[in-house]
C-alpha cells in the first residue's frame, strides 16, 4: 500500500492510519535530524537552510554552532554598533568576551588549534561550514567595521605565524592573540602599491642579527591598535623573489601609526604605519627568506572566501531591513509593497543573494574536501569570481535598499541605520582582496591557461 511516487533519498516514507507522510527530516553522514527554522523567518533573510529546507552541508553541531554565534552578536555586539561606530573605536573587552564564548579561535580559518588557543574544538570539529557560519552570523551586526575590528587582523595576520612561523614566534604571537591577550594586524598594501604586490618598497637590510626596516604601508586595517604586524619587507632584489615576511613589534623605536579616516568602516581601526630605522632580530622572519610573496598568495583565496561570505550577509541585512519597512510603511494609502515596483526590488535581490550563497556553499564544500595546496592550486578563479559576484550584489542590494527606505536611509542612525552604513562600506568590500578588475581579469587568465593545457591548443 505505499505511494508509487519517487521520493528522494532526503524523505522517509511511512503509512500511519491509512496515511502517507514524508517526515521533515535531513541525513547528514548517516544521520538523521529534524530539520527546524531559525530567525525571523524574513524572506531571503537568513540562507535556506535556516527557513526548514534541506542541506547536504550541515548536521545537528552545525545547528548548535549557529545557535552560538548568533546568541553572542545578539547580546554582545548588534545593540552597541551604532555607539562603536560613530565613536570610530570598541571596547577591547569584547574580544575577551568573544574568547571566552568559545569563538575567537574560529576567525583564523578551519584549523582549531587547541594548545594555542587553549580552547576545545566545537561539538564535531571545526570545519569550514562553521567557519562560514560564523562570518556570515558576525555580520549579521550590519557593520562592516566592527566585523573588521574584530576579525581583520586575526584572520589574516596571524595565518602566517600559524603556517611558516617558528616555534617560538607561535608561543609568542600566536598564543596570546588566540587567547584575546593581544591583537595583530597584515600590512602588504603600501601607498604606491595596492594589487600589485610584488613591487612593495618597504625594506628590510640585513644587519648582522637585525633586519633594519625602512618605509609604510597605508590602509592597514587594526593597525591602529594592533601590537603586532605581519609585514611584507623587501630583503632582496626587484620582484616577487626579494619579498619576505617579518613580525614587528609595536613597542620598537620607529613604529608609528596614524588613523586614516575613510568613507566607510570607522571602527576598524584602519591606519597609516611608517617604518624608520627599525630594528628588528632576524629571528623575526617568518618561514624562510625570500619565500614572502608565496605565503602572501598562500592565504589570499581564504581572505577572498571571508569577504564573500560578509558581502552576501551585509546584502540579506540590506534586504531584511527594508522587507521589514516595506511591509509597515505606508504610501499613498498602502503599504509600499503593494506597490509592484517595489515588490519587483525584492525579486531582484532575493534572486541574486540566494545565487551567491549557494555558490559560496560549493566552493565552502570544495574548501572543507581540499586540503590547502589543492584549495590553492583549483579554487582560485571560482573565488575571484564570487567574490565579484558577491560585492556587485551587495552593491546593488544597498541601493535598492536605500530606495525602499527613502530619506531615512540618508540619515545616521534611525530605522535605516542599517542601510546608510553598509552603503557608506560597499567599496571597503569591492576593492580590498583584489579590486573586482584584477579578479575578473586573473580568473579569466586562468581559465584560458588551464583550456590551453586541457585541449593542447
Amino acid at each position: 500500500g505505499y505511494s508509487r511516487r519517487i521520493y528522494s533519498c532526503t524523505d522517509w516514507i511511512r503509512r500511519i492510519d491509512g496515511r502517507h507522510f514524508c517526515e521533515n527530516i535531513k541525513i547528514i553522514s548517516g544521520k538523521m535530524t529534524e530539520k527546524k527554522v531559525f530567525g525571523e523567518m524574513v524572506p531571503w533573510g537568513d540562507p535556506e537552510w535556516y527557513q526548514g529546507n534541506r542541506s547536504p552541508f550541515y548536521d545537528e553541531t552545525h545547528v548548535k554552532w549557529r545557535k552560538r554565534v548568533r546568541e553572542f552578536v545578539d547580546e554582545e555586539i548588534t545593540p552597541y554598533c551604532g555607539e562603536w561606530d560613530e565613536s570610530y573605536n570598541l571596547p577591547k573587552e569584547i574580544y575577551k568576551k568573544m574568547y571566552k564564548a568559545g569563538l575567537l579561535p574560529g576567525l583564523v580559518g578551519a584549523h582549531w588549534d587547541e594548545k594555542l588557543s587553549g580552547l576545545p574544538e566545537p561539538e564535531g570539529g571545526f570545519d569550514a561550514f562553521k567557519e562560514l557560519i560564523l562570518y556570515d552570523e558576525l555580520s549579521r551586526c550590519g557593520s562592516g567595521g566592527i566585523v573588521w575590528a574584530m576579525s581583520a587582523g586575526l584572520s589574516i595576520g596571524l595565518p602566517p605565524i600559524l603556517l611558516f612561523g617558528s616555534k617560538e614566534l607561535k608561543e609568542r604571537v600566536a598564543k596570546p592573540c588566540l587567547r584575546a591577550e593581544k591583537s595583530m594586524c597584515l600590512a602588504i598594501t603600501e601607498p604606491w602599491t595596492g594589487s600589485d604586490v610584488a613591487n612593495i618598497r618597504t625594506t628590510a637590510k640585513r644587519e648582522g642579527d637585525y633586519f633594519i626596516v625602512n618605509g609604510a604601508k597605508k590602509w592597514i586595517t587594526n593597525g591602529l591598535w594592533a601590537d603586532f604586524f605581519t609585514v611584507a619587507v623587501r630583503t632582496g632584489g626587484p620582484g616577487a623573489k626579494g619579498i619576505s615576511m617579518l613580525l614587528i613589534e609595536r613597542t620598537r623605536p620607529g613604529v608609528s601609526t596614524r588613523h586614516i579616516k575613510c568613507s566607510g568602516m570607522w571602527s576598524s581601526g584602519t591606519s597609516y604605519i611608517t617604518f624608520e630605522d627599525v630594528k628588528v632580530p632576524a629571528s623575526n622572519i617568518i618561514g624562510v627568506e625570500g619565500k614572502g610573496f608565496q605565503q602572501i598568495m598562500y592565504n589570499f583565496n581564504h581572505e577572498r572566501w571571508m569577504l564573500i561570505v560578509q558581502a552576501n550577509r551585509m546584502a540579506r541585512v540590506c534586504l531584511e531591513d527594508a522587507f521589514k519597512y516595506a511591509m509597515k510603511r505606508k504610501t499613498f494609502g498602502k503599504e509600499l509593497m503593494k506597490h509592484q515596483a517595489i515588490r519587483m526590488k525584492f525579486a531582484e535581490m532575493g534572486r541574486l543573494v540566494e545565487s551567491s550563497h549557494a555558490w559560496t556553499e560549493m566552493i565552502t564544500y570544495q574548501m572543507k574536501m581540499m586540503n590547502k595546496e589543492e584549495q590553492n592550486k583549483k579554487l582560485g578563479p571560482a573565488i575571484a569570481l564570487a567574490k565579484v559576484h558577491s560585492t556587485k550584489i551587495l552593491e546593488l542590494c544597498a541601493r535598492e535598499a536605500a530606495q525602499v527606505f527613502g530619506g531615512a536611509s540618508y540619515v545616521r542612525g534611525g530605522v535605516g541605520e542599517r542601510v546608510e552604513r553598509i552603503y557608506r562600506e560597499v567599496r571597503g568590500y569591492a576593492i580590498p582582496g583584489g579590486s573586482e578588475e584584477i579578479l575578473m581579469d586573473f580568473a579569466v587568465r586562468q581559465a584560458a591557461r588551464k583550456f590551453k593545457k586541457a585541449s593542447k591548443m
